[in-house]
């Protein structure tokens, strides 16, 4: 009678002590490998930056010369993607009181990559593409898409820094004359970006680039400083510094840029 009376409770214990003993095993799991897995998210999320950048220079009299550079960069932060945009335009011609104007600059790009956020804080897979029509380097127009691994080194109050590298592939046309030099096909990609922020407002930023393939490498640097004026306008000093290992023979190898432009943050 007694075996009958308390064989119910004695089961009932034992799926307690089983179930306790696994609920603190998977605790004990959690704890050993997954303490630091948290989502990799901003002080501010979502969040939306949109800024316009804008620079004219206009000449008149003996010499007679117009140039026009603008830009649009936007940012765009969600719990589990990380996205920033660009696009840019160069506009530059020239001439004299006697002579017509020659068009001396015509540049479009534009790029966007997306990071999407792991559980470990800080790490990424990215996806990134670009489009560029430059009238004088030989091509007609040329593309690049990369995908890997992205990553947010630290991100604090004063300073940011993050990179990415993977593989991709480029694609390219080239002008009937320069036909030879083609250097489209498999590339690495690699990306390095560091933001400091004063106290005042001002930005200084410096970013890197790097695509290498069999036959050509291609890298970028881009310096700015930015200060605030008023409000949500500020004026941008700029230093861009473009190089490739195989270019046709009438291109130089490395392209500089430096520019002053006023900027407005529409958001």
């Amino acid at each position: 009678m007694l075996t009958k009376i308390f064989r119910p409770s004695l089961v009932v214990g034992v799926l307690c002590l089983s179930v306790c003993a696994s609920a603190d095993a998977r605790d004990l799991i959690e704890t050993l490998y997954h303490a630091d897995f948290t989502p990799d998210t901003d002080d501010e999320i979502p969040r939306f930056t949109l800024d316009g950048e804008l620079g004219v220079l206009v000449n008149t009299g003996n010499t007679s010369a117009a140039s026009v550079k603008a830009a649009v960069n936007a940012d765009h932060e969600t719990e589990n993607w990380s996205s920033i945009y660009l696009a840019e335009l160069l506009y530059k011609e020239s001439g004299s009181a006697t002579t017509e104007r020659d068009i001396s600059a015509q540049r479009f790009y534009t790029s966007a990559q997306f990071d999407y956020k792991l559980l470990t804080p800080g790490r990424r897979l990215f996806m990134y593409g670009d489009y560029e029509d430059d009238k004088f380097t030989g091509y007609e127009h040329r593309a690049s898409l990369a995908a890997g691994w992205s990553q947010r080194v630290w991100r604090n109050e004063d300073s940011e820094f993050r990179y990415s590298v993977g593989p991709g592939y480029t694609f390219i046309e080239a002008e009937e004359d320069n036909d030879g030099v083609v250097n489209d096909g498999i590339i690495v990609r690699a990306s390095a970006e560091y933001k400091y922020h004063w106290s005042s407002g001002a930005k200084l930023r410096q970013f890197v680039s790097a695509e290498a393939g069999e036959e050509n490498t291609k890298s970028r640097s881009e310096t700015s400083l930015s200060a605030n004026v008023f409000g949500s306008l500020a004026m941008k000093l700029s230093f861009i510094l473009s190089h490739e290992t195989d270019t046709p023979e009438d291109v130089a190898a490395l392209s500089t840029e430096t520019s002053v432009a006023l900027v407005y943050q529409f958001f």
